[in-house]
């Protein structure tokens, strides 16, 4: 897990949107915005963490208080049980963060099992809390030929499905081998501006609903149910 980029984004920062303390304050919250950053690839030279970490760099310079988690070392799920260390560290962060990034490869026209992976063991409910209801996500895939838009479509259905606010704006890299350079930076350009934008957007969304999650996410049909209701029906161990 890394706490903080030191290298710079690699486009000119004067142009960014930064917030200032109003709209830190906005929903009465004002601690930097919390964004976890999940990649797809184990690869050494793996391009979905290189723009993972273009992402971070970016969300840093916006004010963001970001986190990536690693997935080497992560069991396949049911292979044992929440309580390997790698499991724990990644639900730690999910309760932390205020707003997610997913950037996965697309393999044979999908998203990769090691991004899969990560999601399924993000649990949809703890007891009766949903640790990811309510939190902003935005969804970004590397390509090695042209562009597809396959795994952000498949990453948005889990998005919805796991109650979580997609943004509306997402990021396809199309020959992503030709858009880095010898020290893995990632050269100007269309696509780089596109990611700009995407983070963006999961900041200014992030600080618009954090705080209010709540309220958002508050539905009669839940209301008229007991705690304990609600716990057996969202327990997935009942299932």
């Amino acid at each position: 897990m890394n706490k903080a980029i030191k290298d710079l984004p690699n486009l000119d920062a004067r142009h960014f949107l930064v917030p200032d303390s109003k709209a830190l304050a906005v929903t009465g919250v004002n601690h930097a915005p919390r964004i976890l950053l999940l990649y797809g690839s184990l690869r050494e030279r793996s391009f979905s963490r290189l723009v993972t970490e273009e992402a971070a760099r970016l969300l840093q310079e916006m004010g963001a208080d970001i986190r990536i988690f690693n997935p080497k070392g992560l069991p396949m799920p049911d292979d044992t049980d929440e309580q390997h260390p790698k499991v724990q560290e990644l639900r730690k962060l999910v309760q932390w963060c205020e707003g997610m990034v997913w950037c996965s490869p697309e393999r044979h026209g999908a998203m990769t099992s090691i991004m899969k992976t990560q999601i399924d063991w993000i649990p949809l409910s703890l007891g009766a809390v949903r640790p990811t209801q309510g939190k902003t996500l935005a969804v970004m895939q590397v390509c090695g030929g042209a562009q597809s838009f396959n795994t952000v479509n498949q990453m948005r259905i889990l998005g919805r499905w796991m109650r979580m606010l997609t943004i509306p704006n997402q990021s396809s890299v199309a020959k992503a081998y030709l858009e880095f350079d010898d020290n893995d930076r990632m050269k100007p350009s269309s696509y780089y501006n596109r990611i700009v934008d995407v983070m963006e957007e999961l900041m200014k969304f992030t600080l618009l609903t954090r705080g209010c999650s709540d309220y958002l996410t508050n539905r009669y049909s839940e209301r008229v149910e007991s705690a304990e209701q609600l716990a057996a029906r969202v327990n997935q161990r009942a299932i």
